[in-house]
């Protein structure tokens, strides 16, 4: 089976591939500014090394929702081209650690934050959305795990910074863990949409007689 997984969620995007078990490409690239400027030619080399895949995985956040529909817009092209299954993971479950277990956050803005418990792989808590006492109490129920997140928080001391890693989702992937989407995917969204109802608008009248 041939695999491609890409994340593009992070200031940092990262695209990996394999057949068989075995990673014939893995690659970094900036991403926090015109992610499609430097992903296509990513996705070109590795598309070079495989031009039929049977699997697509994403990561899908939290994270840049921006980022997040640009791969998945560029992977629903690669699998109509290819005709590969496209399924899609939490980005957080992925994070470049050698724990297996830790607890993921980030600045969800509007003074929240994303929180989520991650072991094996698997999101056993989240990612949900809390609020910074919320936090401080999530953090406090596990003091042995480590903390990560994708930009420095110097709000929590004992956060570290780790980013998703290609790889991680490929093996994850691999083994049927963490999918949460299959087919039509979109950005994991902690909040709902903001709607704004038009306001209403006069009635027309008609000429005075």
């Amino acid at each position: 089976m041939t695999i491609l997984a890409l994340d593009t969620t992070t200031n940092r995007g990262a695209i990996a591939l394999q057949r068989d078990g075995e990673v014939l490409f893995d690659e970094v690239f900036p991403a926090d500014r015109s992610q499609s400027s430097l992903l296509f030619p990513v996705l070109a080399r590795a598309r070079e090394l495989a031009p039929r895949m049977d699997l697509i995985a994403l990561g899908l956040g939290p994270g840049s929702y921006a980022g997040a529909r640009i791969a998945i817009s560029a992977a629903i092209g690669f699998a109509r081209a290819t005709g590969a299954e496209l399924v899609g993971l939490p980005s957080v479950a992925a994070l470049e650690t050698e724990a297996t277990r830790y607890l993921a956050i980030g600045d969800a803005r509007l003074n929240t934050f994303y929180f989520t418990r991650v072991e094996d792989g698997i999101c056993l808590e989240g990612p949900t959305l809390v609020n910074p006492a919320e936090l401080e109490e999530h953090l406090a129920k596990y003091p042995a795990y480590p903390v990560f997140s994708p930009v420095p928080m110097p709000t929590v001391s004992r956060a570290e910074v780790a980013l998703p890693r290609a790889g991680a989702l490929l093996r994850l992937a691999a083994s049927g863990k963490s999918i949460v989407q299959r087919g039509d995917l979109e950005p994991l969204y902690l909040r709902d949409p903001h709607i704004t109802t038009p306001k209403a608008r006069p009635p027309l009248q008609g000429p005075r007689s």
